[in-house]
């Protein structure tokens, strides 16, 4: 038996039923305290220029990469002193923590629920808490935009890319990657201050997902297919609007999805205030609508049942 084959599906499940309830404490809010304590200390002793701040961000980043994953590996290894089962059983509990379908779904059909029911300015509310950009001037359309790009995005660097990397090592090597993915999302920005001490956490990021988006797109797009959706403008739309993004990585499963929804993405938006310009994703085969909240959600779920199995095989023709 793959233990961390069984600890894959055991997270998995439990997500499914659980999701990722807010009152509990969770490891990721511990990572985050970790890099905002370093930035500060690092700040503090290295000198106020370009280097000296690229410096900061590549310590942070070594600190936290390698504090996120020891310390998972060091339970591990004490719990598999007191019982092979009790690390099964933690190392599952380890994988629910660092997958997140079910959350992302749920808080996507918040979104759609204020949409459907609700009125426009609960929609906008709710999407607010799941995009960076501003939501107070979007209209119905624009909002259930925003909520189908997060699925969408977020579906790799969220769900398939955690499950390749716990897949391949184990809850050691996904908490890895999510202090990796952690530290983009707080340090890896373009502007000020974080131009300089981000870089190293941003470039990390793009290099670490390289892959997992790649093959995210392509297992999305096998899902698609397996849900009657249109495969063909799914792949059609990935072959040519998957580098429409600044990031390397994050319009590869945004395309594919547009295509198989045949709606289009992405477009212009203001964040603080502040217009940014950006490439349209997907073509507008027809407008997009609420209801491409949930098709965007089942997507999700199919494209993460996909992943497991196949990580699932590879694990089991690797220890054979």
């Amino acid at each position: 038996m793959d233990r961390i084959a069984v600890a894959l599906l055991i997270g998995f499940f439990i997500d499914c039923f659980l999701g990722d309830p807010h009152r509990l404490p969770h490891p990721v809010v511990l990572i985050g305290k970790l890099i905002s304590g370093l930035e500060r200390v690092f700040r503090r002793l290295l000198p106020k220029t370009v280097a000296g701040e690229r410096t900061a961000g590549g310590l942070i980043w070594l600190v936290t990469a390698a504090v996120s994953g020891l310390i998972p590996w060091g339970i591990l290894r004490v719990c598999g002193l007191v019982s092979p089962w009790l690390a099964l059983g933690v190392q599952g509990i380890m994988c629910w923590q660092i997958i997140a379908p079910r959350s992302l779904r749920d808080e996507s059909m918040k979104v759609y629920r204020a949409l459907k029911t609700g009125t426009l300015p609960q929609a906008r509310q709710a999407v607010s808490m799941i995009v960076g950009r501003d939501t107070e001037q979007l209209d119905a359309a624009a909002v259930a935009r925003a909520a189908v790009e997060t699925v969408a995005e977020n579906a790799s660097d969220g769900v398939i890319a955690p499950m390749l990397f716990l897949a391949l090592g184990g809850a050691p090597l996904g908490f890895f990657y999510k202090a990796a993915n952690t530290m983009d999302s707080m340090l890896g920005y373009i502007e000020m201050p974080y131009k300089n001490i981000g870089l190293v956490p941003a470039k990390m990021d793009d290099v670490l997902n390289y892959i997992p988006a790649r093959l995210s797109a392509l297992l999305m797009l096998s899902a698609g297919a397996l849900l009657g959706m249109d495969a063909k403008n799914g792949w059609r739309i990935w072959r040519r609007d998957r580098r429409n993004h600044a990031s390397p990585n994050s319009a590869q499963t945004e395309s594919v999805c547009a295509g198989l929804l045949g709606v289009r993405l992405a477009g212009d938006a203001y964040y603080h205030g502040e217009l940014h310009k950006k490439l349209y994703i997907g073509d507008a085969l027809r407008e997009i609508e609420y209801e491409d909240i949930p098709r965007a959600g089942r997507l999700l779920y199919a494209t993460a049942a996909l992943s497991l199995v196949l990580f699932g095989a590879v694990r089991f023709l690797l220890v054979m």
